[in-house]
């Protein structure tokens, strides 16, 4: 049995980056809340949304910051990953449980990418003008 999953949806919150340890290493991680609408077809030619469902997603490494720079609430999204089972005991011992998806692949719908800009590479100053600079300093 497979516990791969792929959907498409709208991200409720902003982002939020964690560093954690795995191991001896700090690894980063972007937590996101996704909306993943269920969409069936009706009779006339659309789509309605027969109800859908949120799921907490994890995007570690260099994905997540990627992600904090690119994703804002209300982008939507198309996400591939592995779901997974998070065990705790809250403060009362009672066991919890909640279902998350650790994404391997994002992929932004390009009408929601309003947020993103794209600077120049900064230009190196030659040795020459480096020169300059420094002989303009002198009294």
């Amino acid at each position: 049995m497979s516990n791969q999953f792929s959907g498409t949806g709208n991200i409720g919150q902003a982002p939020v980056l964690r560093q954690v340890m795995v191991g001896a290493e700090s690894r980063s991680v972007a937590d996101l809340r996704v909306y993943f609408d269920r969409q069936v077809p009706q009779g006339d030619g659309k789509f309605g949304d027969e109800g859908g469902f949120w799921l907490g997603v994890s995007v570690w490494g260099p994905r997540a910051e990627t992600a904090m720079r690119v994703l804002r609430k209300g982008a939507r999204i198309q996400v591939d990953g592995q779901l997974r089972e998070e065990c705790w005991d809250d403060e009362g011992g009672n066991p919890r449980s909640v279902i998350r998806l650790t994404a391997h692949r994002l992929a932004v719908d390009p009408l929601c990418i309003e947020s993103v800009t794209y600077r120049q590479k900064a230009e190196r100053p030659s040795e020459d003008s480096a020169e300059d600079d420094e002989l303009s300093m002198d009294p």
